[in-house]
């Protein structure tokens, strides 16, 4: 399948937020799905994933969350760098509303279905896939996250999904425990939501990326496909 790609650029108070763009060259509106990026920001990596779902059929948009501070990327191995300009981050209001118009963006284009949004991310982005599902559900048809660390106050948002939501964890993962993920499944349990949950018993966080010493292939491989069938299903 050909792919146009291009950056763009969404308005916002705080300046431009850069994004990149991947669309199938095909006339019919098509599914979406936004790309949420790692806490290294908008690097190759990210979008050559986002190049692989745009193959799959759909429109990709990836914006760069770090837009405040241009061109902040970070290498793989510059792991403290990259997760001190996380927690720079403001995670409330600020964020969401970069998540909306993120949403908004990609809703409006001509050659997307705006009711066939789905949205994935990886560690930060896996986390703020997850906010985004909390706070977003009427606008996206489904989420998932790839070990993302949650929040406190977005468990107790769980209330608000009303979308299907596939998260997928790595069992050794240094940063989220396996009482966390025990206790994110037990609240979707509690509230009765829809929802499939994977985790990788030999896999740490970052399993995705081949580019990682954490890179773990079976683990890549299977979420990989376990993701298209996700996204087929409700996109």
């Amino acid at each position: 399948m050909q792919i146009e790609q291009s950056e763009v650029a969404i308005l916002r108070p705080d300046g431009q937020m850069s994004a990149f763009l991947c669309t199938p060259v095909e006339p019919e509106r098509m599914p979406a799905v936004l790309l949420l990026m790692e806490a290294f920001g908008l690097t190759q990596h990210i979008r050559d994933v986002a190049i692989r779902i745009a193959k799959e059929g759909y429109v990709v948009l990836v914006p760069d969350l770090y837009y405040r501070k241009p061109n902040s990327k970070f290498n793989y191995d510059e792991v403290e760098q990259a997760m001190a300009m996380m927690w720079q981050l403001d995670f409330g209001k600020p964020m969401e509303e970069d998540l909306q118009a993120a949403l908004g963006y990609l809703r409006s284009l001509r050659n997307v279905n705006p009711n066939k949004v789905g949205v994935t991310g990886f560690c930060l982005g896996g986390g703020l896939t997850f906010l985004t599902a909390c706070k977003f559900s009427a606008e996206i048809a489904a989420a998932a996250p790839f070990y993302g660390m949650v929040l406190d106050e977005w468990i107790e948002a769980v209330k608000n999904i009303t979308v299907p939501v596939y998260l997928f964890f790595g069992g050794i993962d240094p940063f989220i425990p396996c009482d966390r993920i025990y206790q994110i499944e037990s609240r979707f349990q509690e509230l009765g939501k829809e929802y499939t949950l994977k985790v990788y018993p030999d896999a740490e966080h970052g399993f995705f990326c081949h580019e990682r010493s954490s890179y773990n292939q079976l683990a890549a491989e299977d979420s990989w496909n376990e993701l298209k069938h996700f996204f087929r299903k409700h996109l």
